[in-house]
């Protein structure tokens, strides 16, 4: 079985990509195009569901050319994705009823705040792991039906479907309007603010409260199974996986024991702690998620700090500021300078997630001095990616009373080593990058794989995960916690920028 593969879609936040797997977890062939961001009003972020399904297809046709391989040659596809960007379409006609509202979006702040009531922000925390913040699916599902006008009489009648990107891409995959299947995994599930966490079902008192008609939901069913078969350019494929990205990332990194770790490091950064079979309530400011379900087995739970903004802060240097041209150059101008000149940016372009969820933070540059440099500028950029994941993993600690004793590292930044050694001075723990750094297509390929007997179990994926590169702290503990003091002034005076 030396010749089988296994597809992966990554539908992320700003492209969509297509990865072709072999039976070792070796890449084969990659696609990739990016969609627009769209941002009609301040706070609001928006992507056209349609466009991502167009070049869903587009990344889909053209991993399978760079491979030489047809369609039939695929034992499975797999799909991960942006997790909480919110599509509501019409059943019939398979069009999207307005551009999907992403997970960065805060126009829901209102909403969440009214919803809580007297309770506050903590009212459905005991039953689905989450706070009440704009970050998550189910009021942004809220915010449409009260907005735009008709579309609730339309999902009463059953006329409506709602979604996150798995949904939508499952559902198009398999027929759209001509059969397709609508189903979620459990993991996406758990980031709506709808699901029970220990029942796996949506909850009917939260679904009320949220006025939300049962009618829209998908079908929540495990991470690994076959859902359906595609049709069209796919035919024949079975549509085997599910997985939020950051789970898909924890699948990729074969972080399957209890108190094992990983970071990804993407528009924004989430460190996920794999907890076993049992939730962990925080309260510290974390998440309580789904990790992965396989199949009829018993799922496990994560503890997960979801920071919004890391990579989206050298996009922001390069796109808005023109301080860089392209991404890569953040390193070079960072190491142009020893240090951050006494300069820190806490980048709550979107409020501040875990572990403090304020959605009246707002993003500050301070510490400014004349002597500050564009390097110093560039320095501080990094290290707020590095703060920002040292605030989470203390919360971790505090949380489970499990210490990590290294961190598995993926994503687009981790090519960047000022800020791996960075991560590791701050943490003050070894930072380990594997071999294949695609590890949340590597999850998707993984679990449509072990749908569909590609592999047999947990043990033969471990036995893929390679070591590439590795950080050892080397900061002075005095220095580490004085700056580590700064960072934490910085972050108060991000608070209370937004009255309304």
């Amino acid at each position: 079985m030396t010749d089988t593969f296994v597809a992966a879609i990554d539908q992320g936040t700003t492209s969509s990509r297509c990865i072709i797997f072999d039976r070792g977890g070796a890449i084969v062939a990659v696609d990739q195009r990016e969609h627009r961001q769209i941002f009609p009003k301040p706070g609001w972020v928006e992507h056209d569901a349609t466009e991502i399904w167009v070049k869903t297809q587009a990344v889909v046709a053209g991993a399978l050319a760079k491979a030489g391989l047809r369609p039939d040659r695929l034992s499975a596809l797999g799909i991960t994705n942006q997790r909480e960007t919110t599509v509501l379409w019409d059943r019939a006609t398979g069009k999207p009823v307005h551009n999907a509202i992403v997970w960065q979006d805060t126009r829901t702040a209102a909403l969440c705040t009214r919803l809580g009531g007297v309770v506050g922000q903590n009212r459905f925390r005991e039953t689905t792991g989450l706070p009440l913040a704009s970050y998550f699916s189910g009021p942004k599902a809220a915010w449409l039906l009260e907005n735009v006008p008709g579309l609730r009489t339309r999902a009463e009648n059953g006329e409506i479907a709602f979604g996150t990107i798995d949904s939508w891409l499952i559902w198009n995959l398999t027929g759209g309007p001509d059969g397709g299947v609508h189903v979620t995994d459990v993991t996406n599930a758990s980031r709506t603010l709808l699901m029970d966490l220990v029942t796996l079902k949506w909850d009917p008192a939260i679904l009320s409260a949220m006025d939300l008609p049962e009618a829209i939901l998908p079908e929540i069913r495990s991470s690994s199974e076959v859902y359906g078969t595609a049709v069209g350019q796919l035919a024949g494929v079975p549509v085997a996986s599910a997985l939020g990205d950051q789970q898909a990332a924890l699948f990729g990194q074969t972080c399957y024991g209890v108190g094992d770790a990983k970071n990804t490091y993407g528009t924004g950064s989430f460190l996920l702690l794999n907890t076993g079979n049992r939730p962990v309530q925080s309260r510290s400011g974390l998440l309580t998620t789904m990790g992965y379900q396989l199949g009829g087995q018993r799922p496990v739970y994560c503890l997960e700090g979801a920071i919004a903004i890391t990579g989206a802060l050298v996009q922001w240097c390069r796109d808005q500021l023109g301080i860089i041209a392209a991404a890569e150059e953040i390193e070079p101008l960072a190491e142009s300078v020893e240090d951050n000149g006494g300069a820190y940016i806490v980048p709550a372009f979107s409020g501040l997630f875990a572990p403090y969820w304020r959605s009246d933070a707002r993003g500050i540059i301070t510490g400014l001095t004349r002597y500050v440099t564009k390097g110093h500028l560039a320095r501080a950029v990094l290290e707020a990616t590095s703060w920002q994941t040292r605030e989470v993993v203390d919360a971790m600690y505090q949380d489970s009373g499990v210490k990590i004793t290294s961190l598995k590292v993926d994503g687009g930044m981790t090519a960047n080593g000022l800020l791996m050694q960075h991560q590791a001075d701050v943490l003050d723990v070894p930072v380990i990058r594997p071999a294949i750094t695609e590890t949340t297509c590597l999850g998707a390929a993984y679990a449509a794989g072990l749908a569909t007997g590609v592999w047999q179990d947990l043990d033969e994926l471990r036995a893929h995960w390679k070591h590439d590169r590795e950080w050892t702290p080397r900061m002075e503990a005095g220095v580490r916690e004085r700056e580590y003091r700064n960072w934490r002034k910085a972050v108060q005076r991000s608070f209370g920028w937004l009255e309304d």
